[in-house]
């Protein structure tokens, strides 16, 4: 299996390194910044663990019977937990103690295709303290052929005994260069990819979906609003309404990249930073805290109003 990305392949393929050595840890704690590519990191993984032909540094075969049957979504040696649906059928916030003492079950059966058995916990950091507690118990007590792969983006929240019982695996972010060019192989050599690449700090995962996904048109009309908003030319009712809807969670995102990026753009101009500064920074950790807010019973409708309302009150400050 070859994956999309030269930094995933690269962490594959030290994977497969320390598994030929034969020093493959029971757990292994897969994390590292969102949007880089862990959850096929993760399958890759998992289908090299349990395919039966694969040997040293090769990759799944991908034509096994456990490679089938994988592919299938019908192995009975894998096991995922993930969040599950409450009665309303919106996603619980937590992973809860039975689910994990259902994985403790599993990784003590006997394999049924090969030698292997592989359970997969993401996201790991939603865990609630009683399923931490299960599931460190089951990573005090290895067993040969059995492996459980946790997958975050939040390893801090995880308790310091779940991870320091695991090997850990870090995806990390590549350098600006190999960034660059593998956008470029996904969209061409346009100067788009370079002001995506910008946007998202080096972040190729995001600067993919900006591309993708029309983000820099978004961007620039979240700006012209927020610009528009503070020089009281748009009316705050007119905002609102047209950022109420399914990508309200991105609108504030490209909100806080653009007045960040405005702010940056004036000290490289050689303004020296002030009051407004700090207002405006502020005014970013509120917006992101309110993206947050968004999957809560709180009224999105309320808190954006809220939000853009203080922003417009920054705008008229400024004028005044």
């Amino acid at each position: 299996m070859h994956l999309n990305s030269p930094w995933q392949q690269q962490c594959f393929e030290r994977v497969l390194q320390v598994l030929d050595s034969g020093r493959l840890a029971h757990g292994l704690l897969i994390c590292g910044p969102e949007r880089l590519g862990k959850h096929a990191l993760m399958q890759a993984i998992t289908a090299r663990l349990l395919c039966t032909d694969a040997r040293g540094m090769q990759a799944a075969c991908g034509h096994c019977r456990a490679c089938r049957l994988l592919a299938a979504d019908t192995h009975p040696d894998y096991h995922a937990v993930t969040l599950l649906p409450n009665d309303k059928g919106v996603l619980k916030k937590e992973i809860g103690v039975d689910q994990i003492r259902q994985i403790s079950h599993i990784l003590g059966l006997t394999a049924q295709v090969g030698s292997t058995i592989v359970a997969a916990v993401h996201p790991a950091d939603a865990l609630n303290h009683a399923a931490a507690n299960a599931l460190l118990k089951t990573l005090e007590e290895p067993q040969d052929g059995r492996y459980l792969l946790l997958l975050t983006s939040k390893p801090h929240r995880l308790p310091a005994t779940v991870r320091s019982r695991c090997q850990r695996i870090e995806v990390k972010l590549p350098d600006r260069e190999v960034a660059s060019q593998w956008l470029r192989q996904q969209h061409g050599t346009g100067p788009d990819v370079s002001r995506a690449l910008q946007l998202t700090e080096g972040h190729p995962g995001r600067a993919d979906d900006l591309l993708r996904h029309g983000g820099l048109a978004l961007f620039d009309s979240v700006g012209k609003d927020l610009r528009g908003l503070a020089r009281g030319q748009v009316a705050l009712t007119e905002i609102c309404r047209h950022w109420q809807d399914e990508r309200l969670a991105e609108r504030l995102m490209l909100a806080v990249i653009w007045v960040r990026q405005q702010a940056t753009d004036r000290v490289a101009a050689g303004h020296p930073p002030t009051a407004d500064f700090d207002a405006q920074y502020r005014w970013t950790v509120l917006a992101n805290l309110v993206r947050q807010q968004l999957d809560t019973p709180l009224r999105s409708d309320l808190l954006l109003a809220d939000l853009l309302h203080q922003w417009a009150t920054l705008g008229e400050r400024a004028r005044a």
